[in-house]
């Protein structure tokens, strides 16, 4: 177990002005008010805070950090209070203690929504104060460290949970070297076989090259240093972890790996990183397509430094990145670095911007709660967001858009602005068209069409890469649905007060509100729309004597035939378009992509030209029936879903709408395609088909096809009864 002398001789190594007696305070109040704690290994508890903030250390933290990881489980696990805290530490690292204490009790892969709930916390507390990732960080780390101390089942929980959320942050961040200790540790846990087998592999193959990485290190330190450059080199071998991510992700054997050695150029000036890859690309041949620069184009969590790959001696691939001094310091340690660097505690000569990108990014992804995201939908969006990696676009005046790979149009448009991505119609990539959806690479220059009103089609949602653009989408197709429904409601509203014989008006709804127990009208008007109120409720809100006189729908009887006895019954309720000169206070129907959520009967559909009746489903706006169909006796006890809806189409509009056809026709070859040949020559379309056996020389043919109105139907059927293999042609309906 570390001792609180060690600790302190830890921080004094890169801060010799740091307040010893703060340190040493801690530590004895800690080790107080933990006093017989145990860890699952049987340790002192104390040891715990003691190895966190051991490893903050690492990243020459400032003294308030270091405090509170010694504390930061005071208020957590003792009798200790963030008044008691404060007093006796400070305000400042009372919060970063009581920040860590709301985060202690994290349960991310258990239910959905406690996970989003608790990781929303995180980051919003992480915002205010990125000091407390960095002791949440490390926390997880020490706790990784001994994970095999823990209960099996835990234990997976624990690893799973590192690997997809603290992992994937710390990298997000900049952190690297603790992300891959992180991802090491949790595979070796959650895949332990898989963990035991790269890592054999990785040490025989180390076995048989360990003399061609010397000499590659040797040759290149010698070549540089004849060249007046000051280089440290040095082999490295990937990771365990980042072995079996690339093998999955590229879906290749151990041997097909042409990156598992590589090597570090680590030089004084910016200048020098370019001259180290004129040297390296001179004596080596390059292997194309495989040289990255990330000076000129840093990666969005601060990370910088030149990649390229070699075929050097032996025929051996390497890849080589070559970075300063302080680029390798952010790329190691990413956030904490990188705020050191700029309070001036450790002298680079870069300059360095006010914030980094990382922290930046930070903020945006916080800021979209402002924006009124749901937990699960904010822990879905930064998911997105943590796990990728990235190619880096331009606007058309340079702009630099860095997106996830695998990106579309439509995720860099909303990566621009939302209304970029909203009104989207079109791209163009390198001034050529493109669709929509296509993958971008790296250097591609976008540009995207625009036409105003448009609303995001909901299949994007699933086909994009972003979380800003899948969030955004969303939120456009559910506030489209929702004003369709609202507009639904408006008319099925006016329509009821104007049967109630009184007018309509927004002001007396508004004071009607707390009765009806929504706080705006258009909840109200959107509730009607969705069946989830009924318009008579909202009359008798404003006029509370009203008594509403609709009779029941009398239920046809079973010796009526054809559409009489429905039409008889549904008269009662209101007067039926087409019967006499058309009801113009009716709902007008458009089709199905007009203003309202429409949608047509599941048994045979409906076509303009028929008498037809709207039923109000919850959930669904309005069912379209012809009105001699059958099913409506099934809403017989619900006359307030009745509605009174009339065609509207305008003559321009080219929308095809569904009927059913059930034919007999003959068993013999060649029947399917007479009857299919018609309907295409009618400029129909067929949406389904199913056939059935009636005989050995009939067969019956269900048909589901889409047709411009009645008239285009029934020429379709008279041309079918005019074939001599069709038998018999009717329409369905339900």
């Amino acid at each position: 177990m570390m001792r609180q002398y060690e600790l302190v001789d830890r921080v004094r190594r890169y801060n010799p002005q740091a307040d010893e007696v703060a340190l040493n305070r801690a530590y004895v109040y800690a080790m107080k008010a933990h006093g017989a704690q145990k860890r699952a290994s049987g340790d002192p508890y104390f040891s715990h805070p003691l190895e966190v903030a051991a490893i903050l250390t690492d990243m020459k933290v400032d003294d308030a950090t270091i405090v509170a990881a010694v504390l930061h489980d005071t208020i957590e696990d003792t009798d200790s209070t963030r008044e008691e805290i404060d007093k006796l530490f400070g305000s400042d690292i009372g919060r970063l203690v009581d920040g860590l204490t709301k985060l202690k009790k994290l349960d991310l892969v258990s239910k959905r929504a406690a996970q989003a709930e608790n990781f929303r916390k995180l980051l919003l507390a992480v915002v205010e104060d990125v000091r407390v990732l960095l002791v949440k960080l490390a926390d997880r780390l020490h706790n990784m460290r001994t994970l095999h101390f823990v209960a099996p089942d835990k234990r997976a929980r624990i690893a799973e949970e590192t690997l997809d959320i603290y992992a994937p942050l710390a990298g997000r961040m900049g952190m690297q070297r603790m992300r891959d200790e992180l991802d090491d540790l949790a595979f070796r846990h959650l895949m332990p076989d898989a963990y035991t087998m790269i890592a054999a592999r990785l040490d025989d193959l180390h076995r048989k090259n360990g003399k061609i990485i010397v000499t590659i290190e040797k040759e290149l330190t010698s070549e540089l240093a004849a060249r007046g450059i000051n280089a440290k080199v040095a082999g490295r071998q990937k990771q365990p972890y980042s072995v079996w991510r690339k093998m999955e992700r590229k879906s290749i054997a151990f041997e097909q790996l042409s990156d598992i050695f590589g090597f570090r150029v680590i030089v004084e000036e910016v200048d020098d990183c370019y001259r180290v890859v004129g040297v390296v690309h001179t004596k080596w041949a390059v292997v194309p397509g495989r040289f990255k620069d990330y000076i000129s184009t840093p990666k969005e969590n601060d990370y910088q430094s030149i990649h390229t790959t070699v075929v050097g001696p032996g025929r051996q691939r390497a890849e080589l990145q070559v970075r300063t001094v302080v680029m390798h310091d952010i790329a190691r340690n990413g956030i904490a670095a990188h705020a050191l660097y700029k309070e001036g505690v450790i002298k680079g000569k870069e300059s360095l911007t006010n914030e980094s990108r990382s922290y930046q990014w930070l903020r945006r992804t916080v800021a979209l709660l402002a924006e009124g995201a749901t937990p699960e939908e904010f822990l879905e969006h930064t998911k997105l967001e943590l796990f990728h990696d990235q190619v880096f676009c331009f606007t058309p005046n340079g702009r630099l858009i860095a997106l996830p790979r695998g990106a579309t149009p439509v995720d860099f448009a909303y990566a621009v602005h939302t209304d970029v991505g909203h009104s989207a119609v079109g791209a163009k990539i390198n001034g050529r068209h493109a669709p929509l959806l296509s993958e971008l690479q790296n250097g591609d220059e976008v540009e995207i069409a625009r036409a105003e009103g448009q609303t995001p089609p909901a299949v994007w949602e699933g086909l994009v890469m972003t979380g800003k653009a899948r969030l955004a989408i969303r939120r456009a197709t559910r506030d489209a649905l929702r004003a369709q429904y609202a507009a639904l409601g408006r008319q099925i509203v006016t329509r009821a007060f104007e049967r109630a014989g009184k007018t309509f008006a927004e002001d007396k709804l508004k004071s009607a509100l707390p009765r009806l127990a929504r706080t705006t009208i258009e909840d109200v008007l959107a509730a009607v729309g969705r069946g989830e109120m009924f318009s008579g409720d909202a009359v008798r809100a404003v006029y509370p004597e009203f008594m509403e006189e609709r009779k029941p729908i009398v239920p046809r009887a079973r010796g009526e035939a054809g559409w009489f006895g429905m039409k008889k019954a549904a008269s009662l309720v209101f007067k039926i378009p087409g019967s006499g000169k058309p009801n113009q206070n009716s709902i007008p129907i458009h089709g199905s992509h007009g203003d309202l959520p429409v949608r047509f009967a599941p048994n045979g559909g409906a076509v303009p030209g028929d008498r037809i009746v709207g039923i109000l489903t919850p959930g669904e706006g309005i069912t379209i029936y012809p009105i001699q169909s059958p099913d409506l006796i099934a809403f017989d006890e619900e006359p307030e879903r009745w509605l009174d809806v009339r065609w509207d189409i305008e003559e321009s509009r080219h929308e095809l709408f569904p009927a059913r056809l059930l034919i007999t026709a003959i068993n013999e070859p060649g029947t399917l395609g007479t009857v299919a040949t018609v309907i295409g020559d009618h400029a129909a379309n067929i949406d389904n088909i199913v056939i059935k056996p009636l005989s050995a020389d009939f067969r019956e043919m269900t048909i589901d096809v889409e047709v411009n109105d009645l008239k285009h139907l029934n020429t379709i059927i008279s041309r079918l009864r005019a074939r001599p293999v069709v038998s018999k042609v009717e329409r369905v309906n339900g």
